[in-house]
């Protein structure tokens, strides 16, 4: 049996936990998302990516505007996102937090893809987009994506976030 509905509160900071509480269980794939050219090489870790369309192929990223990447990806105006496997937690770590960006990179290995953007060598899959427009999210803007090229790795089992942590399937 589950529980009731809870209403939401009415103050700010309850209204933020209830939602950042109900969102944890919310199972999500782990990407990292990278970009290079004159605005500079940056890359984050996200699990805000989902498809759009197959037609043409397009998905979308939604990237924090108080991100260390978000100049870079914002001047550039191209991703690889790349979609982790259950041997990538350590890197994800490192594009999650505040690692220079040269660290970051320095933990795995790297191709350049069609955009130009680095695409992980041994990711389940990489996407390499050009941004075709961009939403106004509040803190964050949201990326449409159209897919230039797919490089899918084939095997392996997918880093998922749940529950404030990491998991495998």
């Amino acid at each position: 049996m589950s529980a009731a509905p809870a209403p939401i509160s009415t103050t700010d900071e309850d209204r933020r936990l209830a939602y950042r509480n109900a969102m944890a269980r919310m199972a999500a794939a782990v990407t990292i998302v990278t970009t290079d050219g004159p605005g500079g090489r940056a890359g984050f870790a996200a699990t805000a990516v989902c498809s759009v369309s197959d037609d043409p192929p397009t998905l979308i990223v939604c990237l924090n505007r108080s991100s260390s990447a978000y100049r870079a990806v914002s001047v550039n105006q191209v991703v690889s996102v790349n979609v982790l496997s259950a041997d990538h937690i350590e890197v994800s770590r490192l594009f999650g937090g505040k690692t220079p960006v040269e660290e970051r990179f320095a933990a795995a290995s790297w191709s350049v893809g069609a955009t130009g953007c680095p695409r992980l060598d041994d990711a389940l899959a990489s996407f390499d987009c050009r941004i075709r427009s961009v939403a106004d999210g509040s803190t964050h803007d949201v990326l449409f994506c159209e897919v230039d090229t797919i490089r899918n790795r084939g095997d392996g089992d997918a880093l998922v976030y749940f529950d404030r942590g990491y998991r495998t399937v």
